[in-house]
C-alpha cells in the first residue's frame, strides 16, 4: 500500500513528491541506524544488565517501577521509542517475573512511557525529525526547548500507570532476582555496545542532520559484531522490519505530497491554538499512524511546531493505530510469553495521553514556546 501511494504521488506531482521524500527519508534512515545500535546493545547485554540490576536493587515494586521509568525514558530519548519497546519489553517482563511480581506495571508502562518520552531529542521519534525539517535546530537546542514539557509528559504518564496498577506495585517480592541468562557476555561485545550508544548520543545532540552519521554508527557496530562471528543477518533484517518501514515511508511520501498540493491541512492548523493543534495531531495520528500524519501536517511550515509534536508524539498512546511502537511492543511482549491486552493499554492511554498532553502544553505555554 505504501509503495502504491508513493507511485501515485510521483505520478500526480513529481516536484512535490520529491520534496516530500526529501523531508521524510532522513528520519527513516536515522531510525534504521538506531535500531541497529539497539540490536548491538541488546546482544552485548546492555539492556539485560540494566533490567537485572533493577530487579536486584529494587526491594519494592514501587522502586522497581521508578527505575523502569528512568530506564525507558533514557533508552527512548537516546535510541528511539521503537528501540525501547522492541528490546526493553522482554527485559522488563523477565525482571518482574524474576521477583515474583506482576508484570503489568512494567509491561504497559514500557509502551506508554516510550511514546510519552519520545519528545526529548530529534531522534527519539521519527515525527520529530519530519517536523524539525522546517526549523533547522540542533539536537541540543531542541532539547533545551522541550525538556520541561518532556519531563511533565513522562511524570504524568508514569503517575497514571502507577495509580492504575497500585495494588500490584504494593506487593512485596516473593522471590529474589533469578540469574540472567547470558550474563557472562564478553567484554568486547559490551564495549562495542557502550561505544555505539555513546557515539549516537553525541551525534544526535551536536549535528543538525544526524541521519547518515547515525546509520553509519549502526552499520559499523553491526560490522564489529560480525567480525567476531556474532551477528545474525536474519536478526538484523527482522529488527529493521524493512517491509513495514518501506510501507510507512511510501504512505508518508504520499501524504506529504498531498499536503504540499492541498493547502487545507496547513490552513486549518494556522487557525488553531496550541491545544487545538495538538488535538488534531493526536486524532490524525490515530487515524493514519503518526509518521504519515507528521508528513501531512508538516508538509508546509507548521504554525505551532512544538504543539504539533506534543500531539504526534504523545497522542499515539490513545490507540494501537497511533504508532509503530504499539506493533513492536505487542510482538516483543508475546515473544516473551506475556499476554498484552490492547483494550487495557487503550484504557490506560485514554487517561494518560490527554493528561500528559495537557501538562506538556501548559509547560510550553509558560515558557512561551509554540
Amino acid at each position: 500500500m505504501g509503495v502504491v501511494g508513493a507511485i501515485l504521488a510521483i505520478a500526480s506531482d513529481r516536484t512535490d513528491a520529491r520534496s516530500a521524500a526529501g523531508q521524510d527519508w532522513p528520519p527513516f534512515v536515522l531510525v534504521s541506524g538506531l535500531l541497529l545500535v539497539g540490536l548491538v546493545a541488546d546482544e552485548g547485554g546492555l539492556f539485560e544488565a540494566a533490567g537485572h540490576g533493577l530487579a536486584r536493587v529494587s526491594a519494592r515494586g514501587t522502586v522497581l517501577f521508578a527505575g523502569t521509568v528512568v530506564l525507558v525514558a533514557s533508552v527512548t530519548s537516546i535510541l528511539n521509542l521503537d528501540t525501547s519497546v522492541a528490546f526493553l519489553t522482554p527485559v522488563l517482563v523477565y525482571a518482574a517475573r524474576s521477583r515474583g511480581e506482576g508484570e503489568a506495571p512494567l509491561l504497559y508502562g514500557c509502551l506508554l512511557l516510550s511514546n510519552a518520552a519520545s519528545l526529548l531529542l530529534p531522534g527519539s521519534n521519527l515525527t520529530n525529525l519530519i517536523v524539525l525539517g522546517h526549523l533547522h535546530l540542533s539536537g541540543g537546542r531542541f532539547l533545551v526547548e522541550v525538556a520541561p514539557a518532556w519531563l511533565v509528559s513522562v511524570l504524568v504518564t508514569a503517575a497514571v500507570v502507577a495509580y492504575a496498577e497500585r495494588a500490584t506495585l504494593r506487593r512485596s517480592a516473593t522471590a529474589g532476582p533469578a540469574p540472567v541468562s547470558g550474563s557472562g557476555r564478553d567484554r568486547v561485545a559490551l564495549a562495542v555496545a557502550v561505544a555505539a550508544v555513546a557515539a549516537v548520543t553525541v551525534v544526535v545532540l551536536v549535528l543538525r542532520a544526524p541521519a547518515i552519521p547515525v546509520a553509519g554508527v549502526g552499520v559499523a557496530a553491526v560490522g564489529a559484531r560480525a567480525a567476531f562471528g556474532r551477528a545474525s543477518s536474519a536478526r538484523v533484517l527482522d529488527i529493521l522490519g524493512l517491509p513495514v518501514l518501506v510501507g510507512l515511508f511510501g504512505v508518508a511520501v504520499a501524504l506529504g505530497t498531498l499536503g504540499r498540493s492541498w493547502s487545507a491541512p496547513s490552513t486549518a492548523l494556522s487557525h488553531l491554538d496550541a491545544w487545538g493543534t495538538a488535538a488534531v495531531a493526536a486524532v490524525v495520528s490515530v487515524v493514519s499512524n503518526n509518521l504519515p500524519a507528521a508528513s501531512l501536517l508538516a508538509a508546509r511550515v507548521p504554525h505551532r511546531p512544538f504543539a504539533l509534536l506534543v500531539g504526534l508524539d504523545i497522542g499515539p498512546n490513545l490507540f494501537v493505530t497511533g504508532s509503530l511502537a504499539w506493533i513492536l511492543w505487542l510482538r516483543a511482549a508475546r515473544n516473551a510469553g506475556a499476554h498484552p491486552s490492547i483494550v487495557k493499554a487503550t484504557r490506560l492511554g485514554l487517561v494518560a495521553a490527554p493528561l500528559a498532553m495537557a501538562g506538556a502544553l501548559g509547560v510550553l505555554a509558560l515558557a512561551g514556546t509554540r
